[in-house]
């Protein structure tokens, strides 16, 4: 009886032992090379970008300075606040400057009087022309310091030169403001239009001058057409605009030349001192595209893995020029008919043997029974 219970025992424990193993063998993933998407390079035509840092400004920017020394007696705007031509900004104290202006006037009157008292008497050959030539010197001089007086008075008064927006009012009532101070009373920024600021090195303006045609640089900008800009928050700014000026001489000290672009601002959605990034469209021929997912980054230098013998990846280094967006610019260290890995590179290392699945391959097969049914129809 013992032996037979043990006989049973025995063979229970190797069933169980067996759909283990089964459950193992299910469980354990297939063993071979991974597949990854890849595609064959090949060259083609493409609207491109070319983007540049690019700095904005009012089409006007005017900085508000006192003429005279005194202290703000009134403030009357805020900033933000939007001003028209000729609105008051600032009240200066001018009570000094009126009283030097109460003296000069007496000063006047007094030279007035003496030279109506002299004619008479010129005329009458009691005393020398000169005697009555030196009272109207005297006078003229009196008049002058009184209206210099009275016009410093007015700069008191301090007005909008411009329509435009209030910057920054580093100044409180009762502030000193002086006519060398470093710091303007404030700033109007006309910004009913922006200029955007941005800067090519020599090599890249070498690159634009080829990129767009023309006899001179008014008939280049002109080819270069509509551009772009690119706010802060990677948002396309919807209103286009065009490029005005290009400096003509290269800056020394940083070895660029500085564009200037105009962007109309109804909306006032641009700021004054913002900051965005210019695209300028070039239609580049015969150009290798790749998408940006199958470039990754080994110590600052741009690389890809392209597929070699027996299906093994094998790393190349690249050189990338700008983009069309999603995809970027190839123009070393690739050729037509290579084949690159289109994702999950980083999951892969040089050697790896894997199964390549051309993903426009399997795009087009896809769009076939689409496209058959379409023309049955």
């Amino acid at each position: 009886m013992k032996r037979l219970t043990l006989a049973f025992s025995t063979v229970a424990l190797i069933i169980l032992a067996s759909c283990g193993n089964k459950n193992e063998q299910q469980q354990m993933p297939p063993s071979g090379p991974p597949t990854v998407p890849v595609m064959t390079v090949e060259k083609t035509d493409a609207l491109t970008y070319q983007t540049y840092a690019a700095n904005l400004e009012g089409q006007q920017n005017v900085e508000i300075r006192p003429k005279v020394n005194g202290f703000i007696q009134k403030i009357y705007v805020d900033e933000g606040q939007m001003v028209k031509k000729g609105q008051l900004l600032f009240k200066l104290e001018t009570a000094v400057l009126n009283q030097e202006a109460n003296a000069g006037r007496a000063v006047v009157n007094a030279a007035q009087v003496e030279v109506d008292r002299l004619k008479p008497l010129v005329d009458r050959k009691i005393i020398s022309e000169v005697v009555l030539e030196t009272a109207k010197a005297k006078l003229a001089q009196a008049k002058s310091t009184f209206s210099s007086t009275q016009a410093n008075i007015g700069y008191g008064t301090i007005v909008s030169p411009v329509d435009g927006v209030i910057g920054s009012i580093p100044y409180k009532e009762g502030s000193l403001a002086s006519a060398t101070s470093e710091m303007p009373l404030t700033t109007v920024s006309d910004t009913r239009n922006m200029r955007a600021y941005f800067s090519l090195n020599e090599k890249q303006l070498l690159q634009f001058n080829r990129n767009f045609a023309g006899a001179n640089t008014a008939e280049k900008l002109k080819n270069v057409g509509e551009i772009e800009l690119t706010l802060v928050d990677n948002s396309i700014y919807n209103q286009k605009g065009t490029i005005e000026t290009i400096n003509g001489s290269m800056n020394a000290a940083t070895g660029s030349t500085e564009f200037r672009a105009k962007f109309a601002n109804p909306e006032g959605l641009l700021r004054n001192g913002s900051s965005g990034e210019i695209r300028i469209p070039v239609m580049r021929k015969g150009i290798i595209l790749i998408p940006q997912t199958a470039v990754f980054d080994v110590q600052g230098k741009q690389m890809v893995l392209k597929i070699g013998a027996e299906n093994k990846v094998e790393s190349a280094l690249i050189t990338i020029d700008g983009s069309d967006g999603d995809n970027f610019i190839v123009i070393d260290g690739l050729a037509e008919g290579n084949q690159i890995v289109t994702a999950g590179v980083t999951k892969l290392r040089p050697g790896t043997q894997v199964v390549p699945e051309n993903t426009k391959t399997k795009e087009a097969a896809a769009a076939t029974p689409a496209d058959s049914t379409k023309t049955t129809k």
